[in-house]
């Protein structure tokens, strides 16, 4: 009986104590933000209470929180798996622009099939618009040896303007006199459906989430999971145990550039139904921000992600309220991420400097 109880309590622990860290972020994130409304001549207590009003207060506000998590989800999927192996995949926006591109050219043309399938192929295609758009970097970095934070980062600037080229004439991806670039409209049969009736929460955030839990079940659980943890753990060790580590790494890294694409999908089927000149706003740079918060732990990120969500959405109630820029809730973003630095660098100076003394003595 003490035994289960043992074992009970150490499983807990470990839940647990992976959740300290971010959790301790937003608490101090938060607490210097209110420091910073109060400076601005605003009730801190007010401020968080519109917030979150405009972001959980009701049916409505919680479709908008969801809206806005949903490509924060797949964002951080891209970079989060990554970080499983070890790697540093900087290259969401691009992996957005190129997934989101694939599906409206698939989602625009009326294809002989039923609507089911084709939402698939539209939704499929945004994955493997993304695929294709790592495969570069993907290739140079597993078999070549090639800095992936510098491919990556400079081909989202790539993407950007490459999206930006389609959407104006003559491209068959543009549509014409227009006020600005912007493709035709996503026929009905390739949008996402809408899951609550007279606001804009589509099925991208479910399908989100749905992803979150079959990564969390992979990684943990399957043999390619344990291989990717292994190359991100000790590269070294995983090629003397006999696992192919290039070949890891580069399949690693086409799944995240394909999550990317799915984040992009998501955006253009089930919210703006058309493809727009530099549409992503960030959103891949966000994904960073959550993976890190998170360390790449797929259910992390989606929690970290409504979190994002929710200050987003809650920021315009909170400046109509307060008078206090929206612009807040992306202060209160950076701060978290640079909480968890802080506080993992100082976890890593306690271990060594343990490790120190225990060598002394």
């Amino acid at each position: 009986m003490k035994e289960r109880k043992a074992i009970t309590f150490n499983s807990l622990g470990e839940f647990l104590i992976p959740l300290s860290r971010p959790l301790l972020a937003i608490v101090l994130a938060l607490t210097v933000s209110a420091v910073l409304i109060w400076a601005a001549g605003a009730n801190p207590i007010e401020a968080y209470a519109a917030m979150l009003q405009g972001s959980f207060g009701s049916v409505a506000a919680l479709a908008n929180t969801g809206v806005r998590a949903a490509p924060l989800i797949l964002g951080g999927f891209a970079v989060g798996l990554g970080f499983k192996a070890g790697l540093w995949n900087i290259g969401g926006e691009g992996q957005i622009y190129l997934g989101a591109a694939a599906a409206a050219a698939v989602g625009i043309i009326p294809l002989p099939v039923p609507a089911w399938l084709h939402l698939l192929l539209t939704v499929m295609a945004g994955f493997v618009g993304g695929v294709l758009w790592m495969l570069a970097p993907a290739y140079l970095n597993a078999y070549r040896g090639v800095n992936l934070v510098c491919t990556t980062l400079m081909l989202n600037y790539v993407a950007g303007f490459f999206v930006s080229w389609l959407l104006h004439p003559p491209s068959p991806l543009a549509e014409t006199d227009t006020h600005f670039p912007m493709s035709p409209l996503i026929l009905p049969s390739a949008r996402l459906p809408i899951l609550i009736e007279g606001t804009s929460l589509h099925a991208g955030l479910i399908l989100a989430v749905v992803l979150g839990v079959v990564l969390h079940v992979v990684l943990r659980y399957t043999h390619f999971g344990f291989r990717t943890r292994m190359v991100g753990e000790n590269p070294e060790a995983a090629r003397y145990a006999g696992i192919g580590v290039t070949r890891q790494i580069f399949l690693v890294l086409l799944i995240c550039g394909g999550l990317g694409g799915l984040a992009g999908a998501g955006e253009v089927l089930g919210l703006k139904l058309r493809l727009f000149d530099f549409f992503a706003g960030g959103v891949g740079y966000e994904g960073l921000a959550l993976a890190m918060l998170a360390n790449g732990n797929p259910l992390g990120i989606i929690v970290g992600s409504v979190f994002f969500g929710s200050l987003k959405a809650g920021a315009t109630k909170m400046q109509i309220v307060t008078g206090i820029e929206a612009s807040l809730a992306l202060v209160i973003e950076a701060l978290t991420v640079i909480f968890v630095v802080a506080i993992g660098f100082g976890e890593r100076v306690r271990l060594t400097r343990q490790k120190q003394k225990k060598s002394r003595a």
